[in-house]
Parts: C-alpha cells; sequence; structure tokens
C-alpha cells in the first residue's frame, strides 16, 4: 500500500491570484516527478464544472482525485469554520493556506496538513485589501496556529514575522518558490510584445498604484537615475491604469521621451517575453511577500535593483543591487550606466537564478513530511 501525499488544488481549477495558481500547479508537478518509492500523489479539488479534465490538463499523473462537494468560494468558508467534511485523513499538503485544519492524529493514524503562506499582506497591507479576505487569512493562520502539522513560509525573513503571529514553535519551515519550470524568452518574443503593444528596451516594473506596491518610489528612481527609458507597469489590477499613470505623472514621468505603458496580468509567455524585452526590473515593494517576478527576472538574466529588504536580499543576494527609496535612482544609473554593465548585472542574475527550482522545492516538502 503505497503513502499517499495529498494536495490540495483548488488554485488550479478556481484560481483568485495567477501566482498562487502557478505555484500550485507548478509545486503538483514537482511532486509527481520527484516521489519517493512506495508514494504517490493524489489530489483534492473544490467543486466545478470539469473539473477532472482541468487537473488532468494542468497536473498530470496524479493517483487519485478528491472530490470535495462544494465550490472553492464555499469550500473556503466551510474550512475557515472548521468544517471539513469528506476530507479524509493521511498526509495533505496545502500550497496555500486553504487546507482543512482540523483536529486530527499524527501520532496514531498519521495524519498530517501542511499548509503555506506566501505574504503577510493581511497583516502588511490590510486596508488595501477586501475586509473579508483580511478576516479569512487571519482566522486560517489562527487555525494553523492550532492544527497544522507545519506552516511553509518561502523565505527566512518571513518565517521570522509568521513566528511573531502565532505560538508555531519549530513547526515553521522555508521553502522557496521558483519561476515556471521552463520559463524562458520565447522565440517570438518581438511579435508577443506588438501584440501587447509594447517598445524596445524598457526599465520593468510589477506593481499597483497601492502606496505598498512602492510604485511612486520606482518612477521617482527612474526621473533620478536620468535615464531616457520608457517604463513598463506588469500586473495592475484591472481598471487600475489611470491610478498607476497619474502616479508616473506626479513623479515627472510620461512626458518627452520617457513613456509609462500599464499592462494586466499576464500569461507565463506574455510575460517571459515582456522580460525579454526589459533592460532591468525595479523591485520597489518593501513587503514580506515572495518577489515572484524578481525570481522570474533571475531566471532568464535580467538585471535586478531592489529596495533595501530582508526578503530582497535572501532572495536576490548577489544577484541584483540593493537600495533604499532615495537611492533607487543612482542604483539604477550604474547598472544601467554602460552595455557592459547591464551585461555584467545579467550574468550576476542569471547565476542566482539557478538556485531556485520547483524540484528542489518539491523534495523539500517530501523530506519535510517524511520528518513530520
Amino acid at each position: 500500500m503505497p503513502a499517499v501525499l495529498r494536495v490540495v488544488l483548488d488554485q488550479v481549477v478556481a484560481p483568485t491570484h495567477a501566482d498562487l495558481g502557478m505555484a500550485s500547479r507548478e509545486l503538483a508537478r514537482a511532486l509527481i516527478s520527484t516521489t519517493p518509492a512506495g508514494c504517490v500523489v493524489a489530489g483534492i479539488v473544490p467543486a466545478a464544472s470539469d473539473v477532472a479534465g482541468i487537473i488532468e490538463g494542468a497536473v498530470p499523473g496524479l493517483a487519485d482525485l478528491s472530490r470535495m462537494a462544494l465550490p472553492r468560494r464555499e469550500l473556503a468558508a466551510s474550512w475557515q469554520l472548521g468544517v471539513a467534511p469528506g476530507v479524509g485523513g493521511g498526509m495533505i499538503h496545502s500550497p496555500t493556506l486553504l487546507g482543512p485544519l482540523v483536529k486530527h492524529d499524527r501520532v496514531h493514524q498519521s495524519d498530517q496538513t501542511v499548509v503555506t503562506l506566501w505574504d503577510l499582506d493581511a497583516w502588511e497591507r490590510p486596508a488595501e485589501l477586501a475586509r473579508g479576505a483580511v478576516t479569512w487569512h487571519k482566522a486560517m493562520l489562527k487555525r494553523a496556529t492550532r492544527f497544522a502539522d507545519a506552516v511553509v513560509v518561502p523565505t527566512h525573513a518571513a518565517a521570522a514575522r509568521v513566528a511573531n503571529l502565532g505560538a508555531f514553535g519549530d513547526r515553521v519551515r522555508v521553502i522557496a518558490g521558483a519561476a515556471p519550470q521552463g520559463f524562458a524568452v520565447p522565440v517570438d518574443e518581438i511579435g508577443r510584445r506588438r501584440a501587447l503593444d509594447l517598445p524596445e528596451g524598457f526599465v520593468l516594473v510589477s506593481g499597483s498604484s497601492a502606496p505598498s506596491a512602492g510604485l511612486s518610489d520606482a518612477f521617482a528612481a527612474v526621473v533620478s537615475s536620468g535615464v531616457d527609458l520608457p517604463v513598463v507597469v506588469i500586473d495592475a489590477p484591472e481598471g487600475d491604469e489611470p491610478g498607476v499613470l497619474d502616479l508616473a505623472a506626479a513623479a515627472g514621468l510620461g512626458e518627452g521621451h520617457v513613456h509609462v505603458h500599464v499592462r494586466g496580468a499576464l500569461d507565463d509567455a506574455d510575460r517571459a517575453a515582456v522580460f525579454g524585452g526589459a533592460v532591468a526590473l525595479l523591485a520597489p515593494s518593501r513587503l514580506s511577500a515572495f518577489p515572484w517576478r524578481a525570481v522570474e527576472a533571475l531566471a532568464v538574466g535580467v538585471p535586478v535593483v531592489a529596495s533595501d529588504t530582508d526578503v530582497h536580499r535572501e532572495v536576490v543576494l548577489d544577484g541584483g543591487v540593493f537600495a533604499g527609496a532615495d537611492e533607487l535612482g543612482a542604483s539604477l544609473a550604474d547598472v544601467l550606466a554602460s552595455a557592459a554593465a547591464v551585461e555584467r548585472f545579467g550574468v550576476l542574475a542569471a547565476d542566482r537564478g539557478r538556485a531556485f527550482s520547483w524540484a528542489g522545492a518539491a523534495e523539500r516538502v517530501w523530506q519535510l513530511h517524511a520528518d513530520l
């Protein structure tokens, strides 16, 4: 009888955030490809139309699929209240905070429940989120304090913060994420950028008009750097373009040669094509969230200029340049000082990018459950 690791795949079936959907998909695929002898991987999914087809297309190779009776939204509300009928026991791993966090017997029944926290937005920027989302995240972390056998976070910096949010003891484990498997600038990159109506050779930023995203600092950095290049902002929420452009205008961008282009969430291939046209990524946020775009920049060898935070120093390490908000412009100017400088910082980024892989993350997840 093989040992079964069941992975919660709600974000694959009904994603609430593109990065969570990607992380769930990639981790599940990697868990399947790294399965130890005597083990198999199964899935837990909410009710949805054609759920089997969705999962088979996104995560082929699962040994079994447990279908819950409720759609994702209702399932999240049910599990928040500790009501998890039909889930069963065994080893359960959630790539997000959504898990059946209820009383179970790890000692006698070998039941395990592990959840993952990629950001601390509900604690660090609650005013920018819907009240219901803040309440849900705080309630689920409170349940994790009582019932999770481990809580996975992507950085040691985040682990230090989480340790102050509950009595977790040694149950907080660090397992970093990665860029999507095979993330690389596509051969049709020019055509994709043309379809997105983007220029060639620009400074790339990810974020929104929310203060925590730090776009004001990024735009001010571009102005103070004296770099005469367009700026492309990706991941802007729908309807947020005017707010982003207002911030750019307030910083003095949008006139003359420095144009600002705002785009929303992009699929992996389009996003990789955008990175292919970037000369540098500016990462101004100071949040504890895992810096997905910085990791993707490293993966494709795009120079990174990041705010000087514990998270960025841990993740980017020697693959980029760090600076305070007032010094981002000077650092950007140094990185873009010459073609040779851009190439050198690109090589450093690519070297660091090789440290992240979903296969490595999956192996650590298997080891975590073995340790439990």
